[in-house]
């Protein structure tokens, strides 16, 4: 949501920050963490990032895309895992051109970067319908995200699904690849699920069955790279919650484990337009304040802008 040029941060002060990341080019290694930071081969970093979507743009554009963001500071590049794309009907799947995920994830690794894939599989505003395929509304019985056996199933099989894909081509950083976390939406982490605690209190304790079952899925996954649950206040151990928002450096109330690191997983530097508003684009100067508070104040060991796009 909103963009950056490359290169912005030379111009506001924030090369200041890129330096002392001192965060080097990468091929993969022993991802770990602590409450202080991050932890890559025995070193402590403190990681840029920046999300590069790869269906929104072709093949061979991702090259370019992904050397200008590195050009521009980024030592990560982030992005959403896009379940409608990947499986149109039930079980039967779609990785080819601009839905080639392990190619955009190599043409990462090949350029020296760290990933962070998002598995989800909930996109929220970003995609058409959250990101979730359109025949799930036909599956007998089903609620969407929460403590539902017809959704949870479908989930679980795209989730391994992607897993295993990426662990096949040895992509995940505790296999000499890229990939650091994953999200519940997820490589050198990954995420999975996303933005649920916006949502869970409206599922009452099936939320909270909801969470703690997606966290176990996933962790039982073994990725071998710490995994993320963004604005998830109760993820539960050993997912690591992150923030996404403006100004994290104020509004982030930490991890809620003293063994966790403080993540910045969507540092907005825009807004969603609603019909008829103006477009909100917040200044260089604006997130590159708010970019250094997080690092300071709440001692942040990754900040991903959201999005980045490269002029």
């Amino acid at each position: 949501m909103g963009s950056y040029c490359g290169g912005w941060w030379w111009r506001t002060g924030l090369w200041a920050a890129v330096v002392l990341a001192a965060a080097a080019v990468v091929a993969g290694g022993n991802v770990t963490y602590d409450g202080r930071s991050l932890i890559i081969d025995g070193e402590r970093k403190v990681l840029f990032s920046g999300s590069i979507h790869y269906p929104r743009s072709t093949p061979k554009m991702w090259e370019s895309l992904i050397g200008k963001a590195k050009e521009g500071g980024i030592d990560v590049i982030e992005t959403y895992v896009f379940w409608n794309l990947h499986e149109p009907k039930p079980g039967q799947y779609d990785f080819s051109g601009r839905n080639d995920l392990v190619k955009f994830i190599k043409e990462v690794q090949a350029q020296g970067l760290y990933a962070c894939l998002r598995i989800g599989p909930f996109i929220e505003s970003e995609w058409t319908y959250g990101g979730l395929p359109f025949w799930l509304h036909d599956v007998p019985d089903i609620v969407y995200r929460t403590d539902n056996e017809p959704f949870k199933k479908y989930m679980q099989n795209f989730v391994t699904k992607i897993v295993d894909m990426m662990k096949a081509e040895s992509l995940y950083a505790s296999q000499g690849g890229p990939i650091i976390l994953s999200q519940d939406n997820m490589i050198t982490f990954v995420q999975v699920e996303n933005e649920y605690g916006n949502v869970e209190a409206a599922f009452q304790e099936e939320g909270k069955a909801y969470v703690e079952w997606a966290a176990k899925m996933a962790v039982d996954l073994q990725t071998g790279v710490p995994w993320v649950m963004c604005k998830q206040p109760d993820a539960p151990d050993p997912v690591i919650n992150s923030c996404n928002g403006m100004r994290c450096g104020e509004t982030f109330a930490g991890p809620n484990s003293p063994s966790k690191p403080a993540l910045w997983t969507e540092n907005w530097t825009s807004f969603l337009q609603r019909y008829g508003e103006e477009t909100y684009l917040r200044s260089a100067q604006d997130i590159a304040f708010h970019t250094l508070l997080f690092i300071i104040a709440k001692n942040g060991s990754f900040v991903n802008y959201y999005m980045v796009k490269i002029c």
